[in-house]
């Protein structure tokens, strides 16, 4: 390499290192803010999108707490009579009695999971409104033998609940209703070893005689209940397993709270709003009616009595009913009960539920029918212990631990009195972000595209234009040469003629000389002009039918001369019926093209074995006619067969480097050819190069 090319190539590299900071620079100073603001954008979306989702999961669980609200309120509704098999429909005085509504079988439950309902008295005697009272045969109910073993069956299993979890005495009931009597001499009270609960008082009743009996310790046997919803150090103080929840404590949960400005407000207001809900529910008083075979032994001489046409009596009270609790037994299930007070003695009445029953029935179902089912996680808690995760219409099974419970916390609440310890809780998995994201995501794609192939496409401009500049300085350089050499030539030969400093016999060789470089200065002025032309836009050409013989005839005296003086000799070849075809081209344009090919030949092939230039012309099936011009020369190498025809382009090969030329010969060749209709094209041939020019023929 020369070092005038090596100096060339080294500033090239360095333009266009510049001109790629320059452009780098550039590009970030636009992505970078333009990301901020599609960041700042989709965050946006997210938050809102957040917040929508929020509000539905309030919605949801305002839903959820008013549907539970509704069936607790049923239960709350009922008597106390309704705890019995046997109530008095309507006026006491009518003599009418019927079975209660709870003594149904099969059950027809309110609440999602109920397994039966139950009442135990001041003795802690266990009865359940599924079987009358003892002594009665089943037939006077209209109980057959299958049913009632069904209904026995049950009651056993309502008992056998409550006893394994120390809430009445175990054993089976007698007869037929299990001592519904309340008797004691059929069934002992059973005093349950909570000595470490205090008495609790009797309340007054509304009526005065009632008002002073208050027994000495009328919750004793009942202690268990008292102690079901005791204050959380009460509870742990105790080793009791069952209230562990399978997938551990909300601390454990794997949860985000990047979306939560602190902690969750509902989870603040919790213990409030229960206290507020709890403060709501007041103790009501009812007036109420039983025959007198489901009274209590103990029932004091002052209470009311109507006689009932078959014999029996029917005893008319005052009670005080306390607002249903809730609470998780050791068990697993459900309890919901409430106090009565009767006579100065206190009464529990409840129920048993299924655990994941009741919170299946509510909680699932209403959680997979709306939009957050497929988008976030429904965790279920009681008292801080998960109990239950739901997940989409399909569900998933959490049967590990609490810490696979992954996500972004969405909202979380707990439920109404009594069910306060409940506690749910939505956790984002995937968070849609809405129809305006895919509208930011579509120009978020539109923007990167179009900076990257902005600066890309001003990069390919840029880095074009400082080769051009390059090319351009190379042309002028290689102007001056082409005019200084020539100039030069003439200059010494007519000084040399001027002083008569040549002989004869060699004046006619310096004329002939002096001619050659005149013709060649014409011809690079020549391209020169024409080039100015093709920068302005002004290349204009006056086509006009011709035949092609008339052409080769016009054109192979110069171009035979100029292959002559250069030392070569030329084979024309022109076939018959290419002569006689007729082309529309401008004769001097045709011209220039082929002198400028042969010149182009000369100049590559002058250290050729075979000093031949082949010029020839031939019809092609397509009844067009082809011109070429034939070196046998080195060729052209395969990347660079396209490049040639480019302005200023001089390839890199030592052969261009020792030619001399402007670079712009064959890019005049291209530009006047398809000014004219034609085409331009050259094969390597075997040796040498061929170029080749079409023009559509018309004759």
């Amino acid at each position: 390499m020369t070092p005038h090319n090596g100096m060339r190539s080294t500033l090239t590299g360095q333009d266009h290192k510049r001109l790629r900071r320059w452009l780098a620079l550039f590009f970030v100073a636009l992505a970078v803010p333009t990301a901020i603001l599609i960041h700042q954008a989709y965050s946006q979306l997210k938050w809102e999108a957040f917040h929508q989702h929020q509000v539905l999961a309030e919605e949801l669980v305002a839903r959820i707490d008013a549907r539970y609200a509704q069936l607790v309120d049923a239960e709350e509704a009922r008597s106390f009579s309704d705890y019995a098999f046997l109530v008095v429909a309507g006026d006491p005085a009518a003599s009418f009695v019927q079975r209660s509504p709870l003594s149904t079988y099969p059950l027809q439950p309110g609440l999602p999971g109920l397994i039966g309902y139950f009442q135990v008295d001041s003795r802690g005697r266990f009865s359940t409104p599924l079987l009358p009272h003892t002594g009665v045969g089943p037939e006077e109910y209209g109980l057959g033998g299958a049913e009632l073993a069904q209904r026995r069956m049950l009651a056993a299993r309502l008992r056998q609940i409550l006893s394994d979890n120390r809430l009445v005495q175990a054993g089976a009931p007698t007869g037929i209703g299990g001592d519904q009597s309340g008797s004691p001499a059929r069934e002992e009270a059973v005093v349950l070893p909570h000595s470490d609960v205090p008495a609790l008082p009797s309340k007054s009743l509304a009526s005065p005689e009632a008002s002073d009996t208050v027994l000495a310790d009328p919750v004793a046997p009942q202690a268990a209940f008292d102690r079901l919803n005791a204050p959380a150090p009460a509870r742990q103080a105790e080793d009791e397993p069952g209230l562990t929840g399978n997938l551990g404590r909300v601390e454990d949960l794997q949860l985000d709270y990047h979306y939560q400005a602190g902690p969750s407000r509902a989870a603040q207001d919790q213990p409030d709003r229960r206290k507020a809900t709890l403060a709501e529910k007041r103790v009501r008083t009812e007036r109420s009616a039983v025959p007198e075979a489901q009274l209590s032994s103990s029932a004091p001489a002052q209470a009311q009595h109507a006689p009932l046409s078959s014999g029996l009596e029917i005893r008319i009270f005052e009670s005080e009913i306390d607002p249903f609790e809730f609470s998780l037994l050791d068990s697993g299930h459900f309890v919901l009960f409430r106090k009565v007070w009767r006579d100065g003695e206190r009464y529990i009445q409840g129920l048993l539920l299924k655990q994941q029953a009741f919170l299946e029935g509510v909680i699932r179902d209403a959680f997979q029918d709306t939009a957050l089912a497929g988008m976030s996680d429904l965790i279920v808690a009681y008292r801080g212990e998960v109990f239950a995760a739901y997940q989409g219409r399909a569900g998933r099974d959490y049967s590990a631990s609490a810490a696979q419970l992954r996500g972004a916390l969405l909202y979380q609440t707990r439920l109404s009195a009594p069910l306060g310890d409940m506690q749910l809780i939505f956790s984002v998995t995937v968070l849609p972000t809405g129809p305006g994201a895919r509208v930011l995501g579509w120009v978020t794609v539109v923007l990167v595209l179009v900076l990257c192939g902005g600066f890309y496409l001003m990069y390919r401009l840029g880095a074009g234009q400082i080769a051009l500049a390059r090319q351009q300085q190379d042309f002028v350089s290689a102007v001056s040469h082409e005019l200084k050499t020539p100039l030069t030539s003439i200059r010494m030969y007519s000084e040399m003629l001027r002083e008569g400093w040549a002989a004869e016999d060699r004046k006619q060789s310096y004329y002939a000389f002096i001619h050659d470089e005149s013709e060649r200065l014409s011809r690079l002025i020549g391209n020169v002009l024409q080039l100015a032309r093709m920068n302005r836009n002004e290349v204009n050409v006056d086509v006009q039918p011709v035949a092609v013989s008339d052409l080769i005839a016009a054109v192979s005296a110069p171009v035979s001369s100029q292959i002559e003086r250069a030392g070569f000799t030329m084979r024309l070849d022109c076939d018959a019926l290419a002569g006689r075809a007729v082309i529309e081209v401008d004769s001097d344009a045709f011209t220039q093209i082929l002198i400028n090919l042969v010149d182009n030949a000369v100049k590559f092939s002058a250290a050729a074995d075979s000093r031949v230039i082949d010029v020839g012309c031939r019809r092609q099936h397509d009844g067009s006619v082809m011109f070429s011009v034939r070196d046998y020369g080195p060729g052209v190498p395969r990347d660079q067969m396209k490049k040639i025809f480019r302005l200023f382009y001089r390839s890199a090969s030592e052969l261009t480097r020792e030619t001399v030329g402007t670079g712009i010969g064959l890019a005049l060749v291209r530009q006047l050819a398809e000014a004219m209709g034609g085409r331009v094209d050259m094969v390597n041939r075997e040796p040498g190069a061929e170029f080749r020019v079409v023009f559509p023929a018309t004759g």
